[in-house]
């Protein structure tokens, strides 16, 4: 591990993150293949300073088929005046590039889902080389990381900003506070069933403050979606005193997620009829879908329902599911 720990990164960036002003730049990320013998991806990276400061680090694009992030980032590296700044920001807008370029959740390289590539390899695939870049460059001089998700191609979600149960409480409050300023019509306090290899264990690992989203789905955006991410990167960043002003209050519903009882999932594979919409209260032992088989008619659906009651805040999307696919997600409300 000390071996791994001391090896360089490969990884070269094209801008200075201790230069005033704003740099639009890149990562070059080497990658040898049958079309550029000495070839590179070249990342898109965005710095801006203005003296000293905390510094947020804001990504997105962890999943290469969210777009929420991307397009609300892009648009603040075009547009946010350094004069406005007290600190830095540092922006990956596509931080799994090679898959948001394919339209895909994991890379079409390596088939790296950087979500679970955490804390990365210097030495390993090219998802691998970008998680390690980001834990050891990046993530030690955040004070804020905000990872902005959708629900890609395969999920659809009502628009959240969430935080994780915490061993450290004091921590947990700090990045509760930042979720809250976000200002997503659902905030909740999320327990992962399996955090190993996310970019939010090796924040939160550090002590840093860290907020996450899921803000829309279905492989594309909506106006309202992107108003949500646009909204919630100015407020965190108003949060941390990079810029003037205060966080508009918002009108929030906390949400929980205890366990795994908050996930519906599919045991065969066929055709989904939602029966409960998005956003729509539920009741424990309520269908929340049915999976019609699609070889042959005259087959009762399957009902799908319930553990608990609360409120649905994820689906499948599409309308075909195969055994282990996740159906549906509730959130308890606090």
């Amino acid at each position: 591990m000390s071996e791994q720990i001391l090896r360089p990164s490969p990884i070269s960036a094209s801008v200075d993150y201790d230069e005033d002003g704003v740099q639009h730049g890149f990562l070059s990320i080497p990658y040898s293949h049958d079309e550029s013998a000495w070839g590179s991806i070249r990342m898109p990276i965005c710095v801006i300073r203005n003296g000293d400061g905390p510094t947020a680090l804001l990504t997105g694009g962890n999943h290469g088929d969210e777009y929420e992030g991307p397009i609300a980032l892009y648009n603040l590296a075009a547009s946010l005046d350094p004069a406005t700044v007290t600190g830095r920001v540092i922006i990956l807008p596509a931080l799994n590039y090679p898959a948001f370029r394919a339209g895909r959740r994991t890379s079409p390289i390596d088939s790296g889902n950087m979500n679970r590539s955490f804390p990365g390899r210097p030495d390993g695939t090219i998802t691998q080389k970008i998680a390690d870049y980001v834990s050891r460059h990046l993530l030690p001089v955040a004070d804020l990381v905000a990872d902005i998700h959708s629900g890609g191609r395969t999920l659809e979600m009502t628009p959240f900003a969430a935080h994780h149960i915490l061993p450290d409480k004091e921590h947990e409050s700090r990045c509760r506070d930042a979720v809250m300023a976000f200002g997503a019509p659902f905030s909740i306090a999320m327990l992962e069933l399996d955090a190993v290899g996310m970019l939010d264990t090796s924040v939160e690992t550090l002590g840093k403050t860290f907020v996450t989203t899921e803000l829309g789905g279905g492989g594309s955006s909506t106006p309202e979606t992107v108003a949500v991410a646009k909204n919630g990167i100015h407020n965190i960043l108003q949060h941390v005193g990079i810029l003037e002003g205060s966080p508009k209050p918002a009108d929030t519903t906390w949400l929980d997620m205890p366990d795994g009882d908050c996930f519906v999932v599919s045991d065969e594979e066929g055709l989904v009829e939602p029966c409960v919409s998005l956003g729509q209260d539920v009741k424990a032992g309520e269908i929340v879908a049915r999976i019609h088989r699609i070889e042959r008619t005259g087959t009762p659906p399957t009902d799908y329902r319930a553990k608990r009651d609360g409120i649905l805040i994820g689906r499948h999307f599409p309308g075909r599911v195969t055994i282990g696919d996740c159906l549906g997600v509730l959130g308890m409300k606090v």
